[in-house]
């Protein structure tokens, strides 16, 4: 190996660059979570207390 073959390989490579502004990432990921979350299950209904007529004294 020639040093300036082991120097390229060492060298970091530059990361390409999407083009899709971070705003338009986080607007995705946020749709995808609201779309991909069910909904939250519905409340048990709550019971009435039942009501019993009280006898006269």
């Amino acid at each position: 190996m020639s040093a300036t073959h082991s120097a390229r390989e060492s060298a970091p490579r530059p990361q390409p660059v999407s083009g899709v502004p971070m705003r338009d990432l986080l607007a995705a990921c946020a749709a995808a979570a609201a779309v991909s979350t069910p909904p939250p299950a519905p409340e048990p209904r709550r019971r009435e207390p039942v009501r019993r007529h009280r006898e006269a004294a």
